[in-house]
């Protein structure tokens, strides 16, 4: 089985965190810059294996501390726009030709800057680092659901929808957090015409799936790994339950993020991650990041361990590609045209070229 050129391929990010994906080396300059002293190195190698070794602790809650130090350099206008900047331009880097990245504003206020300036700081960063590649770029917010400025969030999100932001979420610890609690939010989102993903089905099963679907309105589901738990049966002969098919038969979009949901302890491996029986079962699968510095990856990376585990080539590649594209929350026509003009053409290439 000849090895796909990874690289080269087109791809489609909707599930990647501003303050989960900094170079381990921007993270020390940052710090030095602007004051921020409780790194647990300044040493650039043994901080990103901090980082790494730090999320791989089977567990959500863990896996997110590690967010305190990559938050707490972003706290300063020049420091948001840098990060947003590298973001744009790491991506573009990868082969990416659309992303939708995410971050929480309010976590990024602790020196003093307001909600829109933090807003500011992260559309400019993405814009220009963007800027001669061929990415294009957006950003959703997110808000915390351990916290209650989740309307504020929205608020601020729908009045950033003509200057790059195109939609809503919430993040943080998924378990004793139901979306519910944020149920004024996603109703303000679903009058605005605006759009709403939400993390569900990550560290927490099928009630957090139903509950963003059926009560929150959610477009797509943040992980929604759990979804296999409503469905059962041998392979080849699955059975799917109310929900799952609800899901499946709405085209409603999974954010996949199969190496952080190994870190995070939802599944012990790669091989055993449910996006293969969820793929053959013709569910909305997409493949995501999530967190770039944490988990140590990359979509190239994602791609080439489903390669190992699966045995997923160009066609499966491109096949999650036009799904994730379809799922995107960018007006209908430039999705089609990204569609049409990008990346059909280009995995029609590296196809040819592979034969």
């Amino acid at each position: 089985m000849n090895t796909p050129d990874f690289a080269a391929m087109p791809k489609v990010l909707l599930h990647d965190h501003l303050d989960g994906g900094l170079r381990p080396h921007t993270v020390v300059e940052l710090a030095g810059e602007f004051g921020y002293r409780s790194l647990p190195s300044t040493d650039v190698e043994t901080l990103a294996r901090w980082f790494h070794r730090g999320a791989k602790r089977n567990d959500l809650v863990l896996y997110l501390e590690t967010f305190a130090h990559t938050v707490g350099v972003m706290q300063h206008r020049d420091a948001i726009e840098r990060v947003a900047f590298e973001c744009a331009q790491d991506l573009a880097a990868d082969g990416v030709v659309y992303a939708e990245v995410r971050f929480a504003p309010e976590l990024h206020t602790e020196a003093g800057l307001t909600l829109d300036e933090v807003m500011e700081a992260v559309m400019t960063g993405l814009r220009r680092g963007a800027a001669g590649s061929d990415l294009t770029v957006y950003a959703i917010c997110s808000a915390m659901r351990t916290a209650a400025r989740s309307l504020e969030i929205a608020e601020l999100a729908v009045r950033w929808r003509d200057a790059g932001v195109v939609g809503f979420d919430i993040a943080g610890a998924e378990a004793g957090y139901p979306p519910t609690r944020h149920l004024d939010a996603f109703q303000y989102v679903q009058r605005a015409n605006f759009h709403a993903t939400i993390h569900a089905g990550e560290a927490f099963g099928l009630p957090s799936i139903w509950e963003a679907v059926q009560w929150c309105g959610a477009e797509r589901l943040g992980h929604g790994v759990r979804i296999v738990d409503d469905i059962s049966g041998e392979p080849g002969a699955e059975v799917l339950g109310r929900l799952a098919s609800y899901v499946r038969d709405r085209r409603i979009p999974l954010e996949l993020c199969p190496t952080s949901n190994v870190n995070t302890g939802v599944v012990p491996s790669i091989a055993q991650h449910p996006i293969g029986l969820l793929r053959r079962l013709r569910f909305r699968v997409t493949v995501n990041t999530d967190n770039r510095l944490m988990s140590d990856t990359s979509m190239s990376n994602e791609f080439a361990q489903l390669h190992a585990a699966f045995g997923y080539g160009v066609d499966d590649f491109r096949w999650l590609t036009v799904n994730a594209m379809k799922s995107a929350f960018a007006p209908f026509e430039e999705r089609l045209g990204l569609i049409e003009r990008v990346i059909k053409p280009r995995y029609a290439a590296i196809a040819t070229g592979a034969r």
